[in-house]
């Protein structure tokens, strides 16, 4: 029993003119073609789609999903639209890697930034052109996963060890007092379903699941780097390290003057642009940690230089690249 994973094209509307252009082919295309299952006939070439953009919308078929179960969806820009802020996908079906259409999605986006622009100044915040949608998907088919009448079963370790798989395969074997349970390897456990007692593999599976079972830890940072969000555990650890960190600011501005010709010389009045270019480059900024130094130091390190969010994603990069960094780095 595994997670599937769905894939769809569809299409997001009511966005405020931050859509898709007109030179985006397939999202005209695919306008006129909705427009027409609803009875209007319009032709590709007459759409404006600054209001819509077309997207790809990405799903996974959770274990024992039946139809009705709803499923988290991501909803991803595929053309130029510069931001999906406000917009709703509309009915979109997801197809599983057999073609088959197992799910449908729509609703509301929710997005971790914004992109506003207003005449020759922009500001971005965040990855404007990937949202969410929490509980968007409805399963319509199921995946073929009956276990009921199985008799060996195989259990998959989320994490590979094999003191974790060798005590689970006892701690099985302690609890039905007889050696169904043999640790295969660091990820898989054999499970012999036996022929009295357990009465079914559901109730076996139940009985197993209320076993306390000693795994070892492992410390892990996840970072997300389109919303610039880290989360570590107090168990992470460093090595002894140093961080220079350093920053260079570049500032081009361009201002327009306009050449006045001087009287009766026939020459004309043209606009030239001035540009000015600034640079300045700070010092470097310096943080020194001994080995085994915890999170909390880390951050308050971080902090102290004026990390900003995405300079610590840079820098943990860094640190577990170097080797610095106890723990398995997860990049979202």
């Amino acid at each position: 029993m595994r997670d599937n994973p769905l894939i769809g094209y569809g299409m997001v509307v009511g966005l405020n003119g931050t859509g898709d252009r007109r030179q985006t082919q397939f999202t005209t295309q695919t306008l006129a073609s909705i427009m027409q299952r609803m009875g209007v006939q319009i032709p590709a070439t007459a759409v404006r789609v600054n209001n819509v953009a077309a997207v790809f919308v990405t799903a996974s078929l959770p274990p024992l999903a039946r139809p009705g179960t709803r499923v988290d969806v991501t909803v991803s820009s595929i053309g130029d639209a510069k931001s999906l802020e406000g917009g709703l996908l509309l009915l979109t079906p997801l197809h599983g890697a057999d073609g088959q259409v197992y799910a449908a999605a729509q609703g509301a986006l929710t997005l971790g930034g914004y992109s506003a622009t207003a005449g020759a100044s922009a500001k971005q915040v965040n990855h404007p052109t990937v949202g969410r949608i929490p509980a968007g998907g409805r399963v319509e088919r199921e995946a073929p996963d009956d276990v009921s009448g199985a008799s060996v079963l195989t259990l998959l370790l989320r994490e590979a060890d094999f003191g974790a798989a060798r005590n689970i395969a006892d701690a099985i074997n302690r609890e039905f007092a007889n050696d169904i349970a043999t640790a295969l390897d660091g990820r898989r456990v054999r499970l012999q379903v036996p022929e009295r007692g357990a009465g079914s593999v559901p109730a076996l599976m139940a009985r197993i699941e209320e076993l306390i079972v000693t795994v070892p830890h492992s410390a892990r940072v996840v970072v997300n780097e389109r919303t610039g969000t880290v989360v570590m555990g107090t168990d992470v650890k460093l090595g002894a390290v140093s961080i220079l960190h350093g920053t260079l600011a570049i500032d081009i501005s361009t201002e327009f003057h306009a050449s006045q010709p001087e009287g009766f010389s026939r020459g004309e009045t043209v606009v030239v642009p001035q540009t000015t270019l600034r640079s300045q480059e700070s010092a470097v900024r310096r943080i020194e940690l001994a080995e085994g130094a915890s999170v909390e130091q880390l951050v308050k390190g971080l902090q102290t230089i004026g990390a900003t969010a995405r300079d610590v994603v840079a820098i943990l990069q860094a640190l577990h690249a170097a080797g610095a960094l106890k723990a398995e780095l997860t990049i979202l």
